[in-house]
């Protein structure tokens, strides 16, 4: 039976979670945290997206993402990333079989108030899971840009947070 189309409109925000296959770990090493960012950063550049909000956990990812204008589809952002991070992976570590999960799951941002609670939700994820006790204690979050003002290369700032 076929998947069912995804409804995306564009220039709309979207919290995209990517899980790693049976729950296996994505991230073994800080620098394949660092890589998947690098990653990111360059579809950012190619797809002229904004990343609000992120948290990369040992065997998921969280994103806040906007699509704008002259960006892809967020199809096109998610494929990208994840294929490009995968083949990282497979290739370093030999890994053989299905990397991630199915298909991403992706949730439409359509209210400020929204947003707001999946930038929380998203950078409190490191302390729910028991990682930190304090969220500026996780590395991989854009939560030190927002809640202490360290600009990072990656984390685009929402109007509703000026």
């Amino acid at each position: 039976m076929p998947r069912a189309a995804r409804i995306a409109p564009s220039e709309h925000i979207y919290y995209p979670d990517k899980r790693g296959n049976n729950r296996q770990d994505v991230f073994k090493e800080e620098n394949d945290c660092q890589r998947y960012l690098d990653i990111l950063q360059r579809y950012k550049e190619k797809y002229k997206f904004k990343l609000y909000h992120y948290a990369l956990m040992k065997n998921h990812i969280h994103l806040v993402i906007e699509t704008t204008g002259g960006s892809g589809k967020l199809s096109d952002i998610m494929k990208g990333i994840n294929l490009s991070y995968a083949q990282h992976y497979k290739n370093k570590y030999r890994h053989i079989g299905h990397f991630w999960q199915d298909r991403y799951k992706s949730i439409l941002i359509s209210k400020d108030a929204y947003l707001f609670a999946c930038g929380s939700y998203v950078e409190l994820n490191p302390v729910r899971a028991r990682i930190v006790e304090d969220p500026k204690d996780y590395r991989w979050s854009s939560y030190n840009a927002y809640a202490y003002g360290k600009k990072d290369y990656i984390t685009d700032e929402h109007s509703i947070y000026r």
